[in-house]
């Protein structure tokens, strides 16, 4: 039955999946193909995608999936909890830490670091530090988030499965 609730919970797992579905495909191709560049390269590659993924259809689902998460799960709550409810705050609490809080907290600044470097004036030397110190600690991050997009999902998509009612036992 497609409710308010039911309909809202349709586009919360649409915008997950769609973060989800883009840290991974990331992953799976650009990073390889990214790793594969010399270091200018790389660094100007980065800085652009950095710029670029930047707009509003990005943000649509980024920051829409860090409202609707938890609007989904305040909107399953009743007492006793059901099984639908707990799955939905799961989800919410993984996204909030993993995806959102690692994107903020250890990417975004890695990004501004690498926005600010100079790139056309600096030195050869200068260019491979400024990619040892972006690069690794990037990817690094960039997994732990993609992992934690792909259990948000997961979480949100057994969500659905379950009968608004259904009682943990």
């Amino acid at each position: 039955m497609f409710t308010l609730t039911n309909s809202l919970l349709v586009i919360t797992a649409t915008t997950t999946a769609l973060i989800a579905g883009l840290l991974y495909g990331y992953s799976c191709s650009v990073n390889l193909g990214l790793g594969r560049l010399p270091d200018a390269e790389y660094l100007a590659a980065m800085q652009s995608i950095n710029s670029a993924i930047q707009n509003p259809l990005f943000f649509a689902s980024f920051l829409g999936s860090l409202l609707l998460l938890p609007l989904s799960t305040y909107l399953h709550y009743a007492q006793p909890a059901s099984t639908r409810f707990w799955f939905l705050l799961a989800a919410t609490t993984v996204y909030l830490l993993t995806v959102f809080g690692v994107t903020v907290l250890g990417n975004v600044p890695l990004n501004e670091a690498l926005e600010s470097f100079n790139l056309p004036q600096a030195s050869s030397d200068d260019i491979a530090i400024q990619r040892a110190r972006f690069e690794k600690p990037w990817n690094y991050l960039h997994t732990m988030r993609t992992i934690g997009a792909t259990l948000t999902i997961v979480l949100v998509i057994i969500a659905c499965l379950y009968p608004k009612l259904a009682k943990v036992d």
